[in-house]
């Protein structure tokens, strides 16, 4: 039965339409690269019984361990290398009372991660050498997404209301252990979603709502670029690991690449036919993932747009993250009721070579 499942849902997937050829200069072969051959490897599925979504995962800033979501108040951690199998991972809890939805690691420590839960409005801090957690941190508001900045001591989150905060690290008066704190800004920035740039010096913003990206620096919050990206919303943004390029992906199913020079779009991608969910680039910043509404996860080359590979996936994903170090990404997601079909899982996948 099973089998009859993935069939039908490999059915509705498309090839991607390819797109005129790209000037010679920006292929491969030209820039003396070894292109990747990902249509010689196939996604490794782990199905989870339940009722709910894996809503995110997310690597550790050393690769070796992999983090998903969603489906409980517990966050469990794999080491792929080792094994993925659902009674290999390691399980956090105690530190929310209700689903957990999101979870950022620590760019400076592979150890380190933080939490959050839109129920139960709290970002919790980890140390994956502990079982208990480190922090607790209530708010008033649900947090939807958390991003930490390049030096690990501070993280922006947006609310469900659209709305900007941010946490610094450090001491507080005469105490004698840092911790996290809530800053002062009151959250009058709208935001869907948020990120540092590399540097940290500046975050890039996207809103459901509006055409453009907003380019702010930190921590003055002080406009720098708006350029128009999308008509119908704007909703995933990724940094080139590089630092050449801004990807970003709204309802309107494209995909648009800024020159960080000029702040220009030098490319577009519209190989995807569903709205976008989520952007990833590859640690060398050769090849872009993306995730959106329709069950597959695309793979273009950074510098040409070219569509390289459709990766059929057990359903959309929420999210799409590359390995920090190796040719593999991860994604997630919760399979369809299929009429007299079995019930629907929580999915977490991985695609591409080295693990």
């Amino acid at each position: 039965m099973s089998s009859q499942v993935n069939s039908r849902e490999e059915e509705e997937v498309a090839p991607p339409q390819r797109p005129p050829s790209p000037p010679f200069h920006t292929t491969f072969a030209a820039r003396g690269l070894h292109a990747q051959n990902f249509p010689a490897h196939k996604p490794r599925d782990l199905r989870i019984p339940s009722p709910q979504a894996i809503t995110h995962v997310a690597w550790s800033c050393d690769g070796k361990r992999l983090a998903g979501v969603g489906i409980d108040k517990i966050t469990r951690i794999w080491t792929p290398e080792t094994s993925m199998e659902s009674r290999a991972a390691t399980h956090f809890s105690g530190g929310h009372s209700d689903d957990v939805d999101y979870i950022s690691w620590n760019p400076t420590h592979p150890e380190l991660f933080c939490t959050s839960s839109q129920k139960d409005r709290r970002i919790v801090f980890w140390d994956a050498r502990q079982s208990r957690h480190t922090q607790q941190i209530t708010l008033k508001i649900s947090p939807v997404q958390t991003n930490y900045s390049p030096d690990g001591r501070a993280l922006i989150f947006t609310s469900a209301g659209h709305q900007l905060f941010f946490l610094t690290y450090g001491k507080d008066g005469d105490a004698a252990k840092a911790q996290w704190h809530l800053s002062d800004k009151d959250g009058s920035i709208v935001a869907s979603t948020a990120m540092f740039n590399h540097v940290g010096d500046g975050i890039i913003l996207t809103h459901h709502s509006e055409h453009s990206v907003r380019v702010m620096d930190y921590p003055t919050l002080t406009l720098r670029e708006s350029p128009a990206a999308h008509v119908g919303g704007c909703v995933a943004v990724a940094l080139d690991p590089r630092g050449r390029y801004l990807a970003s992906g709204g309802y309107d199913s494209i995909v648009n690449m800024f020159d960080l020079s000029e702040w220009i779009c030098v490319r577009t991608i519209s190989t995807c036919e569903n709205a976008i969910n989520a952007l990833s680039f590859s640690y060398d910043g050769e090849y872009l993932a993306i995730a959106n509404t329709g069950p597959y996860i695309d793979i273009c080359a950074t510098e040409t747009g070219a569509p390289l590979h459709r990766v059929p996936a057990l359903a959309p994903s929420p999210t799409v993250t590359w390995h920090p170090s190796k040719y593999v990404f991860a994604y997630c997601g919760q399979t369809k009721l299929w009429e007299g079909g079995p019930p629907p899982v929580a999915v977490i996948s991985l695609f591409g070579g080295g693990i």
